[in-house]
């Protein structure tokens, strides 16, 4: 089990990110949330297997259609026992 707090910045607001990366992060039976900070970033938080977090980082680096992913920034956390996915 691992976990990792992604911050994804560029145009990533307005354009389904965090729908996408529930959608993707459920696909991956991943746990945790993404949901859009102040500064126009994206926070997602995903714990699981540690392969699926890196396919999913793998995901964030592009994103939906629409979006424009100018950097991804991940910090290793320690693993929460988080359930579900959601977005906020």
């Amino acid at each position: 089990m691992a976990c990792a707090r992604f911050h994804v910045s560029g145009h990533v607001q307005g354009v389904s990110f965090r729908a996408g990366t529930r959608t993707q992060a459920m696909r991956l039976d991943l746990r945790g949330h993404a949901r859009n900070l102040r500064d126009g970033r994206v926070e997602v938080i995903a714990e699981g297997a540690p392969e699926a977090i890196a396919e999913l980082e793998r995901w964030l680096q592009h994103g939906p259609l629409g979006a424009r992913v100018d950097a991804v920034q991940r910090e290793d956390m320690p693993p929460a026992n988080l359930t579900g996915f959601y977005t906020r």
